[in-house]
């Protein structure tokens, strides 16, 4: 095996890792809800929920994985130590906030980590007033628009829905009312987790596509098509990746999402999932790589304010929002500095 060959191969299994570690941060987003009303044990919620997050690979095509391999940084300027570093960096970030507990967004890590490597490859090599021309602007307007847009629009579906909810079955008994919302949770979490995978597992798909790119493996063409035939095998991995990650969960986050920002019965996380899913099946069909914890936060704020905003335990809220501000730049810091010692130790070799 060459050493080219070797560094893909490398590339590959840091971007599962990555993936993995994604479903391990991210499992509360999926498992929180349905835990915290006890509708599920916990056990038996990480089965349900890792189930779904792999079989989004058969549903929500690829539309993000395209907008992360090919729609944010040029390809041009990036190598393998580029999508190294990126993965480094986004990684580490997950693991930091996962020992804080905080739901931070594990997709932004990753194309801060992206983008913060990038910009180093161009100020290295040409100079700091070129690092900010690897960045395809209209790929990050979007992104960077729906980090305010998704949680927002899962708050006001979640808000609605439990408007609607109420009002439909007002003249109906709680008691009653809490027995058909059990049941309809499982409809909700599983459909919540099946937009979880579809949508974060192609951010992996798309970084595997890259450096695949980089490493020769795969032309533009593909890149700009269906990725040839490596096109299932790329998003089985990466879905069973985050699915495996899923599993293992991350209980830390669990209990900050499911009871710190507001307490939920089964009423209110059916209608928390099912405004996080429709959220995320839109943006993974129209390519929009969004936060699946800014969304499913947003929609858990949304319906524990229905009751009354003090329901909502605002300084924990405030406390993630200030975690997803400082992420992008966060992991784009760290990626950046490893690749800097990557090129430093490649200097002196």
């Amino acid at each position: 095996m060459n050493a080219d060959v070797l560094l893909v191969a490398i590339t590959i299994v840091m971007a599962l890792i990555f993936d993995f570690l994604n479903g391990f941060h991210d499992a509360a987003n999926s498992i929180a809800t349905v835990v915290s009303t006890r509708v599920l044990s916990p056990k038996l919620a990480v089965v349900w929920a890792a189930a779904f997050n792999f079989l989004a690979a058969f549903f929500l095509g690829t539309a993000v994985a395209k907008t992360i391999g090919r729609g944010m940084i040029r390809l041009d300027d990036v190598n393998q130590y580029v999508v190294l570093a990126g993965l480094f960096g986004a990684i580490v970030w997950d693991l930091l906030t996962w020992w804080w507990g905080l739901p931070t967004s594990s997709s932004h890590a990753l194309i801060g980590g992206y983008a913060g490597a990038a910009m180093m490859h161009a100020t290295v090599h040409s100079g700091l007033r070129s690092s900010f021309s690897v960045i395809i602007a209209s790929g990050w307007y979007k992104t960077l628009i729906f980090i305010v847009v998704a949680p927002v629009l899962g708050l006001a579906l979640g808000l609605l829905f439990m408007i609607a909810v109420y009002w439909l079955l007002r003249h109906k008994a709680p008691q009653q009312v809490d027995t058909w919302f059990r049941k309809l949770q499982l409809l909700s979490a599983a459909c919540y987790s099946l937009g979880h995978g579809g949508n974060d597992a192609q951010k992996t798909m798309g970084i595997i596509a890259g450096a695949m790119y980089t490493g020769g493996f795969m032309s533009k063409q593909d890149m700009l098509g269906s990725w040839g035939h490596f096109h299932w095998p790329i998003i089985l991995a990466a879905n069973a990746a985050i699915a495996a990650g899923t599993y293992f969960g991350g209980w830390r986050i669990v209990h900050t999402m499911g009871q710190k920002i507001t307490k939920l019965k089964p009423v209110g996380g059916f209608c928390a999932e099912s405004a996080g899913a429709i959220t995320l099946f839109g943006t993974a069909l129209a390519g929009i790589p969004v936060s699946t914890t800014h969304t499913i936060t947003g929609a858990i704020v949304g319906v524990g304010s229905v009751h009354r905003f003090s329901a909502v335990r605002w300084g924990v809220a405030t406390r993630i929002v200030w975690a997803w501000i400082v992420t992008i730049p966060a992991s784009a810091l760290m990626a950046a500095g490893t690749y800097w010692l990557i090129h430093l130790f490649q200097a002196q070799a």
